[in-house]
C-alpha cells in the first residue's frame, strides 16, 4: 500500500515480483545475483526510470555466480538443443559483466542494436577501465588450482597463493607445495579479481558438491604453457573507491585552512598504509571527518587526542601513538 501510494521505500523481492511493477518512478534496480541472460537483465532493469528521469541500476556478482550458473546448466535435464541456447545466453551475460568498453553498447549489441558512440553514463564510461598484463598472475592462479588437486574453492586457492596458514591449508599440507606464497605480494581482492576473470573467460569451472575450482584444459593449457597472453581488468571496486576517495578528499580539503591541508593529507596517507597492512577499508580506522578534526586541533597528547570526535578509547589505544607520530613528523618536531 505504501509503495502504491508513492512513498519512497525500498522493496526486497524476487525478479518474479519485479516483473509486476508498473510504477514509472522507480529510481534504482539492484541485482544481488547475476541474471541468466541479457534478455532477463534488460527486462528487469527496464523497470527503472520509466518517467524519463535519471535512474540507476547496480549488478552485484562474483566468480562463484558464473561458475555456479555454468555448473547447474550442465546438470540440467533439459534437451541438449535447449541447453545450447541457454548456454549461449549465459555466456553473453557473463561477457557483459566483464566488458571493459561501454556497457550500454555491449548490452544493446546483444539485441542486434548499435549505439554509434559510448553512452557516457555507464560505469565503464564514467570510470574507464584500467587493464594490465595479467599473464603471470593468471598462470600462478591456474597452477595453484592444479597443484592443490582441482577440488578447492577460490578462498583456499588465494590462501595458498598468499602464504596464509589456514586450517585447511595445514590439514592438506599445501604449505609444502611449490606454489605456496608465490602471490604474497598481492592483496586478496587482487587475486579474487584474477580468479573471477579466469572463470569468466572459461579457464576455470566449478565442480562437485562444494563448487571446487578445476581447470578447463582447452582454455587453461595455452595460458599455463605461455602460449597465450592474458589481459585483465584492474579491480573495478578499488578504482571506484579511489575515484570516490579523490572526490571526498577534495571536498574535505576545501574546508581546511591551507596550513592544515598537508597535515590532513599525511594522516590519510598513514591511514591508507595501515588499512592495506590490515586488509580492511580505510574508514574502519578513522573517517575523514575524524582526520580533519585531528588536523585542525593538532592534539599534542594522547589524552587530548582522545577528546577528538570519532577517536574513542579502542582506536586511541590502537592508533594513538601512530597518529601523534604523524603530527610530530609533519610539524617537524
Amino acid at each position: 500500500m505504501r509503495f502504491r501510494s508513492g512513498e519512497p521505500i525500498v522493496i526486497v523481492a524476487t525478479v518474479a515480483f519485479g516483473m509486476g511493477i508498473d510504477r514509472p518512478d522507480v529510481r534504482a534496480v539492484i541485482h544481488l545475483d547475476m541474471p541468466g541472460s541479457p534478455e532477463a537483465y534488460y527486462q528487469q532493469i527496464g523497470r527503472a526510470g520509466r518517467d524519463g528521469l535519471p535512474s540507476e541500476t547496480v549488478l552485484l556478482y562474483g566468480g562463484e555466480d558464473m561458475a555456479r550458473a555454468r555448473y547447474w546448466l550442465d546438470q540440467s535435464s533439459a534437451p541438449e538443443s535447449e541447453k545450447r541456447v541457454m548456454r549461449s545466453r549465459l555466456e553473453a551475460m557473463i561477457a557483459l559483466t566483464e566488458t571493459t568498453s561501454c556497457r550500454t553498447r555491449a548490452l544493446l549489441h546483444c539485441f542486434g542494436e548499435t549505439l554509434e558512440g559510448p553512452c557516457g553514463h555507464c560505469d565503464n564510461c564514467r570510470f574507464p577501465v584500467v587493464t594490465f598484463d595479467g599473464t603471470d598472475a593468471a598462470r600462478k592462479f591456474l597452477s595453484t588450482v592444479y597443484r592443490t588437486g582441482q577440488r578447492f574453492g577460490a578462498l583456499h586457492i588465494i590462501a595458498v597463493l598468499r602464504g596464509k596458514l589456514t586450517d585447511a591449508v595445514e590439514r592438506n599440507h599445501h604449505d609444502t607445495l611449490s606454489v605456496w606464497g608465490i602471490g604474497k605480494d598481492k592483496s586478496e581482492p587482487f587475486w579474487r579479481g584474477v580468479g573471477r576473470q579466469l572463470i569468466a573467460r572459461g579457464a576455470l569451472r566449478s565442480e562437485g558438491q562444494y563448487s571446487g575450482l578445476a581447470l578447463n584444459q582447452d582454455v587453461a593449457r595455452p595460458i599455463l604453457r605461455g602460449e597465450e597472453a592474458v589481459s585483465l581488468r584492474a579491480d573495478a571496486t578499488q578504482e571506484l573507491e579511489k575515484a570516490a576517495g579523490r572526490t571526498r578528499s577534495s571536498e574535505t580539503l576545501a574546508d581546511l585552512p591551507e596550513e592544515k591541508q598537508a597535515l590532513f593529507a599525511a594522516l590519510r596517507t598513514w591511514r591508507l598504509e595501515e588499512a592495506r597492512e590490515q586488509e580492511i577499508p580505510p574508514y574502519l580506522i578513522f573517517h575523514d571527518s575524524a582526520l580533519r578534526d585531528i588536523a585542525l586541533e593538532m592534539p599534542p597528547t594522547l589524552a587530548e587526542l582522545g577528546e577528538v570526535k570519532g577517536v574513542g578509547r579502542s582506536k586511541l589505544e590502537r592508533y594513538g601513538e601512530a597518529v601523534l607520530a604523524v603530527l610530530k613528523t609533519v610539524q617537524g618536531v
